[in-house]
Formats: structure tokens, C-alpha cells, sequence
């Protein structure tokens, strides 16, 4: 039999890689850092009532203000997670998935539309997506522990590469599924390729694009007890302190704010969504 060393090649590559751009990665390290701690400061700053409060509004703003049912979960879910004592560990929690987030959407997005505008871009994209989405999410903690370290910026890489694939792909169908006589029509009235870009196919995927959105946070949360592992802290680092201490209550309680983070999460992006497919088929 013939042995392949795949694993070998991989681990020699990887290593000339953090000696090679050591530099790069420092740099890279110290942006997302500084990301991860503004958010932090931002969601720190005002006191756990104010914030609860803040929160609360947006949700309400978010659905309309004919509708409260979020805005009450908010409330009441909030001011559990604050008598459960675990307000800090929410606020980090909440950070990483914003700092993931946006990462990940400034890499997704212009690689959807690259997809989504060249058939070219979509065969090249594709495979590349299905290998992010399938490798177990694992995997992805040893190459980032290695060129980052421990702790918050290996958690943030890692997240970033399970969570972007959604963001890419509903980017790339909303601008496929743009019809083509609106396309036509476009073109018939002298629009550039930016101009038909932005203000015909951008606002008409949008619905599709908040989709995405909304895919890419949820995905970010599931990853924040694995993200745990490498040192990220957050609700992640309570939920695992339960099962390396088998502690049950605080890993529930850990288990419990992430839920309540994540359905406030989804249904904000979910009525923003909702909210942008209204407008269009109004217009």
C-alpha cells in the first residue's frame, strides 16, 4: 500500500507559513484584538440597566412599534441573564460574535458578489465553500492556535472561517435570482456595471443578503463554546468550565444566556430581513 502523508505536508506547510509571514499574522492579530476590545468597551461602557434598556429599544425599533413581543423576550430574557450574575460574560460573548460578524461579512459579501456576477467566480468559489462548511469545526482551532496564540483572536479566525460559507452563498443567489428584464432595463437606460451593481442588484438581494447575515451570527454563537477551548472566554468559557468541573448548574446557566443571546440575535436580523422584503414588494 501507498501512504500519502497528507497530514505531514499540511503540518510542513503550516509551519512555513507562521515562520514565513509571522509579521502578517502579527498585524492581522493585533486588528482583530483591537476590534474584539472596542466592542467590548462599547457594550461595557453603560451600566448592565442601561444596556438592558438599549437592547430592548432596538429590539422594539427592529419590529415596529405596533409589535412588543421582542422587546418583552428582551427584557425578561436580559434581566435573567443579570440575576444569573453573567452580564460580563454575555457582553464578551456578544463582542466576539459582533468582531466574527463583521469580519466575515467584509470578506463574504464582495467574494458573494464576485460569485454571484461571474460564472467564472461561482466554479471557483464553490468547492472552496463546501471544504469551509464540512471540515469539522475542530480542525480549524489548530492552524489558528498556531499562527495567533492563545486566546480571543484564534477564537475570532476560527469562527470566522465556519461562519462566513452562508454569507457567501445567499449573497450570490440574491444577485442571481435579480430578474433579467429588470437587468435588461438597466443596461437599456446606459447603467454602468457599478451602477447596475449598486442600486439595482445590491437592493434587490438585500432580503437574501440579511439572510446571510442572519446565518453567518448564528453560526458565530454555536462556535463560542468551541471557540472556548482555545481561551476565548465569554459564556463559552462558563459552559465549558461546567463540563471540564461537572458543575451542571453553571454549565446550564451558561447554556441558557446563549440561547437567549441567540434568539434575540436571530429575530433582529430576522424582522430586518422581513422588513426589506416589505419595502420591495411595496415599491
Amino acid at each position: 500500500m501507498i501512504t500519502i502523508p497528507i497530514g505531514d505536508w499540511f503540518e510542513t506547510f503550516t509551519y512555513w507559513l507562521r515562520d514565513t509571514f509571522s509579521g502578517f499574522f502579527d498585524v492581522v492579530g493585533n486588528v482583530i484584538e483591537a476590534c474584539i476590545t472596542l466592542f467590548e468597551n462599547i457594550l461595557a461602557f453603560p451600566p448592565p440597566l442601561v444596556m438592558l434598556l438599549i437592547l430592548t429599544g432596538l429590539a422594539w425599533i427592529a419590529c415596529g412599534w405596533r409589535r412588543y413581543g421582542l422587546a418583552l423576550f428582551a427584557l425578561i430574557g436580559f434581566t435573567l441573564i443579570i440575576g444569573m450574575g453573567l452580564w460580563s460574560h454575555t457582553m464578551q460573548t456578544l463582542a466576539l460574535v459582533l468582531a466574527s460578524t463583521v469580519l466575515a461579512l467584509l470578506i463574504g459579501v464582495p467574494v458573494g458578489i464576485y460569485a454571484g456576477r461571474s460564472e467564472t467566480g461561482e466554479r471557483i468559489v464553490r468547492p472552496i465553500l463546501d471544504f469551509m462548511q464540512t471540515m469539522p469545526a475542530f480542525v480549524y482551532l489548530i492552524p489558528a492556535v498556531l499562527f495567533f496564540s492563545l486566546g480571543k483572536v484564534p477564537g475570532s479566525i476560527a469562527t470566522v472561517i465556519f461562519a462566513m460559507p452562508p454569507c457567501v452563498r445567499l449573497t450570490t443567489l440574491g444577485l442571481r435570482q435579480v430578474p433579467h428584464d429588470v437587468l435588461e432595463a438597466s443596461d437599456a437606460f446606459g447603467a454602468t456595471p457599478m451602477q447596475q451593481l449598486f442600486k439595482v442588484q445590491l437592493p434587490m438581494a438585500l432580503p437574501s443578503i440579511l439572510a446571510g447575515v442572519n446565518q453567518t451570527i448564528m453560526l458565530a454563537l454555536s462556535m463560542v463554546v468551541i471557540a472556548a477551548m482555545i481561551g476565548a472566554g465569554g459564556l463559552g468559557g462558563q459552559v465549558l468550565r461546567g463540563i471540564t468541573q461537572l458543575r451542571i448548574g453553571m454549565g446550564f446557566e451558561g447554556g441558557i444566556a446563549i440561547v437567549i443571546l441567540a434568539m434575540y440575535l436571530d429575530r433582529i436580523t430576522h424582522a430586518l430581513g422581513s422588513r426589506s422584503a416589505r419595502k420591495q414588494e411595496e415599491g
